[in-house]
């Protein structure tokens, strides 16, 4: 069987409404939910990488399009960051003798007993930060970056999300249980200090808001996590084509936990058993359906994972099509934050954001 890997990188012009390039086509849209964001495209920070998945015979490849992709300019990956660290808890814990992802366990010091893939299903279901913290205890810092090192994905993933100890350095012990009998118990590491990002716009904005106060000067990210672009978009395209990437680029699963992985990918919080209104279907789908709360057809299949905080929105997405058989890959990112003060919950999710992420996937699927 033979594999090709066909990469177009094109960039937006606005003059170009004709282009064969789908970025550049959607972005000359008239409809204003692309056109407020491409009039004022500077102010936004969007980056898009799309890929069409071909399929001929016996044969994949991807054609790949880009807008304003810099792995050199920082925007906050939010929970796009659980992505990786799902699928390397799935990779680490099958090394193992004693325990599989279905053993449960708590944190030290946490009354809450779960399982690994219990958290990894609550991760994609509603994007639950406790459930991505507990496994980051399980990884720790270095683990998780030398993984990604080894494996070509250029990220810094340094802390836990919405926690107050969000960047200790020491990492708590998992305590595993077969019924109430522990079984196995991981070692509290130190992990290496966080450097601080070197990156273009990596202090963000006119100011923030700490312990209920406006600090009037620009928040810095250089100590947060980061995840370009370009690296969650191969993290999908490992996960979904391993075979059309050398072995020590691909990610190491059992074909059960990957089967159980990618499934669960594309769970609906009511599936996971999130009944309330607050958690429609759409609730983590931004690409296609992020501005809407109606039920999703069930022919578009998406296994993604979002990001949303301090005004930025990313999906990363793979979509398929079962009406039409085309498949997609799109990762992007946009930056909704008017009056440029961080973390005062005052941003344009519902009115910009959202509108314009489902648009772009509307209509780059169409």
């Amino acid at each position: 069987m033979r594999y090709f890997v066909l990469i177009a990188i094109t960039f937006f012009s606005s003059c170009k409404s004709e282009s064969t390039d789908p970025i550049e086509t959607v972005l000359a849209s008239s409809n204003p939910k692309i056109k407020t964001i491409a009039d004022a495209i500077g102010n936004h920070e969007v980056q898009i990488l799309f890929t069409e998945v071909k399929r001929e015979k016996d044969s994949v490849y991807f054609k790949d399009y880009s807008f304003q992709v810099d792995d050199n300019t920082y925007f906050y990956p939010a929970s796009t960051v659980k992505l990786p660290i799902a699928i390397l808890a799935l990779e680490k814990i099958k090394d193992h003798t004693l325990i599989d992802r279905n053993t449960l366990f708590n944190v030290e010091g946490d009354s809450t007993k779960t399982t690994v893939s219990n958290a990894i299903k609550k991760i994609f279901a509603v994007s639950d930060n406790a459930a991505y913290n507990r496994l980051f205890e399980y990884l720790g810092k270095d683990f998780i970056n030398r993984k990604l090192k080894e494996k070509g994905i250029n990220a810094r993933i340094s802390h836990r999300l919405s926690v107050d100890n969000s960047a200790d350095l020491k990492t708590k012990p998992l305590i595993f249980y077969n019924q109430n009998e522990v079984i196995f118990k991981t070692d509290s590491v130190i992990n290496q200090p966080i450097n601080p990002l070197k990156l273009n716009k990596i202090t963000k904005g006119k100011g923030y808001m700490a312990n209920d106060s406006l600090v009037n000067n620009p928040m810095d990210f250089s100590l947060k996590n980061y995840l370009p672009v370009t690296a969650l978009h191969q993290i999908m395209k490992r996960l979904m084509f391993p075979e059309l990437y050398p072995h020590r680029q691909q990610f190491h699963l059992t074909p059960i936990d990957r089967s159980f992985l990618i499934n669960t990918m594309k769970i609906l919080p009511h599936e996971a058993g999130y009944t309330t209104d607050d958690y429609y279907e759409s609730y983590v789908k931004f690409l296609v359906f992020g501005d809407s709360k109606k039920p999703l057809p069930k022919h578009i299949k998406i296994y993604n994972k979002v990001g949303n905080a301090y005004g930025y929105l990313t999906d990363c997405a793979y979509i398929v099509n079962e009406k039409t058989k085309k498949e997609y890959i799109i990762t992007a990112t946009i930056h909704v934050n008017k009056n440029q003060i961080f973390n005062d919950n005052n941003y344009e999710y519902d009115t910009v954001g959202f509108p314009f992420l489902a648009e772009l996937g509307r209509q780059l699927i169409e």
